[in-house]
């Protein structure tokens, strides 16, 4: 069974977000230097078989670009230049950093561990891909 693998892309940093082979569970997988982002794809995906990539669309309220838009397509085109078997879907991200933001606190988490933006981008893309299944699976 394969995985759903879900990108939070920043300029500096992206969060990586991946279901279980069953699809029920997304858990944060990392959060690495954007510029490595290809890489680290390459050999998580000699190990495990992804059947989907979800990215996340950056887009303000009036559904306009971001000044975080055309990277995020860059990115989208050479993720399909280099993996074509893997199909990829982009989705609506706002508002998951500000939810990633309030599910720390939730979860209790300390100041100093709330200002760890990697952590912040590795939630915000647990929770693309907690919404994707859910209106999906």
């Amino acid at each position: 069974m394969s995985r759903i693998l879900a990108i939070d892309y920043g300029l500096k940093r992206t969060g990586i977000a991946v279901s279980d082979p069953l699809k029920i569970i997304a858990g944060a997988l990392t959060t690495i230097e954007s510029s490595k982002l290809i890489s680290f794809l390459e050999e998580y995906f000699k190990k495990e078989s992804v059947e989907l990539i979800l990215i996340g669309e950056p887009k303000n309220l009036d559904d306009s670009d971001t000044h975080a838009t055309l990277p995020v397509k860059r990115i989208v085109e050479e993720l399909g230049n280099k993996f074509p078997a893997i199909p990829i879907k982009m989705i609506d991200e706002r508002f998951t950093s500000k939810m990633a933001s309030r599910a720390m606190i939730d979860m209790g988490m300390k100041k100093k561990q709330r200002q760890d933006k990697g952590m912040v981008d590795k939630i915000a893309a647990t929770i693309m891909l907690q919404e994707y299944m859910r209106e999906h699976m």
